[in-house]
């Protein structure tokens, strides 16, 4: 028989969204749907709000937005090893991260008498069967951790799992736009970081401790693991995934990553724009220039004349602007000092991610 709902849970369904992951059900990839040959390097690379660490002696990765889903989900976030390998030092690591801001986290009212605690939940699908760990960290107290584990049963088949999280009392999440938690699930790593003992309640820092249930993920070719529905949520009793429409999702993951909105600007040099870019929606925190990557700028700004510029790069020069938006500096091919240009959208991600 199902456990009823308690009061943390009943009062997130009546007053708010229930899961505090982003993209739980990873419908949103604005970088890109699929990411050949990471090797020995951590990054966001398809589904927004994950990053990925592949750094794993040689092995390399391909990281994916897959449509293999179970049912009720159409995409999962798939690893796939195309080069095998093993770890080369004992501090390397393979994982799969979330950071959520400190301000989505003040319900959970860690250090205090009144904490709350989370569940956990999640599908997994891997050809390899055994424990694994996931890991919470509280970024603003010292990295406090919690590191359960759960087991694959069957190979190569969607499986639903489900993980208790305590809560803590002498806590400490801060509120703001920073990291209040890491949410991590770990798919291999070295010694320095498996040696110890999977933690079912939130102790100090201690690295032996983050891995200890080690799946292994990148010894064969035929390694891969994918992962959809994932939901954190107040209380001690995981609900159904909590589905939201795809533009709710992207508008969400826009906070962290978007792609420019068309822009209007002058330029000041016969090989330089100025130009405006309001915000889709308010960023999480004011961009920098080292924020701004060209994804495609082939005739990507025209002038007056309808004559079409390629944009070249984002110079490190100084930029304007706030979480409404950008005054940014963009070098193009030659154009006419003085003339205003428009820049058409999505051709520069603005990462702000945490």
């Amino acid at each position: 028989m199902a456990k009823p709902l308690d009061l943390a849970q009943r009062g997130h369904v009546v007053h708010g969204r229930r899961n505090l992951i982003i993209n739980g059900a990873m419908q949103v990839a604005q970088r890109g749907t699929s990411q050949a040959g990471i090797t020995g390097a951590s990054d966001y690379y398809t589904c927004d709000r994950y990053e990925f660490a592949g750094v794993i002696g040689s092995t390399v990765f391909t990281v994916s937005q897959s449509t293999d889903a179970p049912d009720g989900f159409s995409n999962s976030f798939k690893v796939d090893v195309t080069t095998a390998g093993s770890p080369g030092t004992v501090d390397d690591y393979c994982q799969i991260i979330q950071r959520i801001e400190g301000q989505n986290l003040q319900q959970l009212g860690f250090g205090s008498s009144s904490a709350q605690p989370l569940t956990l939940s999640f599908w997994v699908k891997s050809n390899k069967i055994g424990a694994a760990s996931v890991e919470l960290q509280q970024k603003d107290n010292s990295d406090k951790q919690v590191t359960p584990s759960y087991t694959i049963n069957a190979a190569n088949t969607w499986e639903h799992k489900v993980i208790n999280i305590p809560a803590d009392t002498s806590g400490l999440i801060n509120n703001d736009n920073g990291t209040g938690l890491w949410v991590l699930f770990w798919l291999n790593s070295g010694t320095n970081l498996n040696s110890g003992t999977n933690r079912t309640t939130w102790t100090a820092e201690n690295n032996a401790d983050r891995n200890a249930s080690n799946l292994g993920i990148g010894g064969s070719t035929d390694d891969e693991f994918y992962i959809t529905g994932v939901q954190l949520e107040v209380g001690e009793t995981a609900t159904p995934f909590e589905h939201r429409s795809y533009a709710e999702e992207l508008a969400l993951c826009q906070r962290y990553y978007q792609l420019n909105s068309p822009g209007t600007g002058v330029s000041y040099t016969t090989t330089d724009l100025t130009v405006a870019f309001p915000a889709i929606v308010p960023f999480r925190t004011a961009p920098a220039a080292s924020d701004m990557t060209i994804i495609n700028g082939t005739n990507a700004a025209v002038d007056p004349g309808v004559s079409l510029r390629n944009i070249t790069a984002v110079p490190s020069l100084p930029l304007a602007g706030d979480v409404n938006g950008v005054l940014a500096n963009l070098t193009v091919s030659t154009t006419t000092n003085g003339k205003t240009h428009s820049v058409f959208g999505g051709v520069i991600g603005i990462d702000v991610d945490l």
